[in-house]
């Protein structure tokens, strides 16, 4: 019986990886951050490696620096291209911004202002990762908390002219766009609208919480609870246009136990199933 095509999966967390490798609901699939398993053995390569025997795996990265001023670090390139041969993952991801410059790293996914400069920087940076990979990446649109000068591009018209420079796809992160919208104060509807979905390879949905000193004026992607009913009727927006998109439930912090997150990851499948279904009997 050929494997059950990708619906919804989720982040694969340390708790969880007894559950997760026998976990045999239908569509599923597990993303790991690859700068966790940049290893020649060791546990964690053991049992990612177990669970990439029974499962489809993402990697999605944290540490490229596509924005920043300098090509992507070789040496860890090198090591993420090893992690790829061994685990051959489904999708590798990686966010469109910075976290080094000028030889500082800074542990944070920054901003930059989208000029025709950081477009040039930018494809370059992910034409020698896909060179280095032998394949395309997908990048993840980012989450802004302040408006910055200086910007030549609207968001999606710039990954979109990516898209076009370099062959590369896109993930949708639909909470960053919920959030981005609310503090910098744009549509989301009509940013999701202006996407570029023929290239969304993936889909990322996660939870948000209001800033400890702001209050709702600022909302914080932070990953630490379940999807807020406003990104989820984004998401069903999205869909509609993509179609039945492989999409990954994202929480890193105040797990739930496994059922409870298994639960969440169910409704995204059960909207990619209902989605598959609408386009089998359109067409």
């Amino acid at each position: 019986m050929p494997p059950s095509p990708l619906t919804a999966g989720l982040g694969l967390k340390p708790p969880h990886y007894g559950e997760a490798l026998h976990c045999s609901a239908p569509g599923l699939w597990w993303e790991v951050h690859p700068e966790n398993y940049l290893a020649d053995g060791g546990p964690r390569l053991a049992w990612l490696e177990a669970i990439r025997a029974r499962h489809p795996v993402a990697l999605h990265g944290v540490s490229l620096s596509l924005a920043a001023d300098a090509p992507p670090d070789a040496a860890h390139l090198a090591r993420l291209a090893a992690l790829a041969r061994r685990v051959e993952p489904v999708i590798i991801s990686e966010h469109l911004a910075w976290s080094s410059w000028r030889g500082q790293y800074l542990p944070d996914l920054l901003p930059f202002p989208r000029t025709q400069a950081a477009l040039h920087r930018i494809a370059s940076n992910i034409a020698r990762t896909q060179d280095v990979l032998q394949r395309p990446i997908a990048v993840e649109n980012p989450t802004h908390y302040l408006h910055i000068d200086g910007h030549g591009w609207a968001e999606t018209d710039f990954l979109a002219e990516l898209v076009q420079r370099t062959g590369c796809a896109l993930l949708l992160d639909v909470n960053n766009v919920h959030v981005s919208a609310h503090n910098l104060g744009f549509s989301a509807q009509a940013y999701l609208d202006a996407f570029p979905h023929h290239a969304v390879a993936e889909v990322h949905l996660a939870g948000h919480h209001a800033d400890p000193v702001h209050g709702n004026a600022l909302l914080i992607d932070s990953h630490d609870a379940p999807v807020a009913a406003a990104v989820w009727a984004l998401y069903e927006r999205v869909i509609a246009r993509t179609g039945p998109v492989p999409t990954l439930i994202e929480r890193d912090d105040n797990l739930p136990n496994f059922s409870e997150l298994l639960g969440e990851r169910d409704l995204a499948h059960q909207a990619l199933t209902a989605t598959r279904t609408e386009e089998a009997t359109c067409g």
